[in-house]
């Protein structure tokens, strides 16, 4: 007796099987940027305890690296969602 399988079937269930773990990964991008922001606003916090009239100066670098670490973080989270939902 040869079984009947639906091979279309199988394939839409391995396609979505495929997609999810591949989102999954993707999403493995993202702890990178969050201990880089980390980073960012320990050295901030660092900074400011050894020069505190550089407050503003050194506010503005922490934004800036943490506009830059975020980009990074935003960039997978895309791919992420682009792996999903395409």
């Amino acid at each position: 007796m040869i079984l009947d399988l639906d091979y279309s079937a199988l394939a839409v269930a391995l396609s979505k099987a495929y997609r999810l773990s591949g989102a999954g990964l993707a999403t493995i991008g993202l702890a990178g940027p969050g201990v880089g922001i980390g980073v960012v606003f320990c050295g901030l916090l660092v900074s400011y305890g050894r020069n505190p009239s550089l407050q503003r100066q050194l506010f503005g670098y922490a934004l800036l690296g943490f506009a830059l670490t975020e980009a990074i973080a935003l960039f997978a989270l895309m791919m992420a969602f682009i792996i999903l939902f395409s």
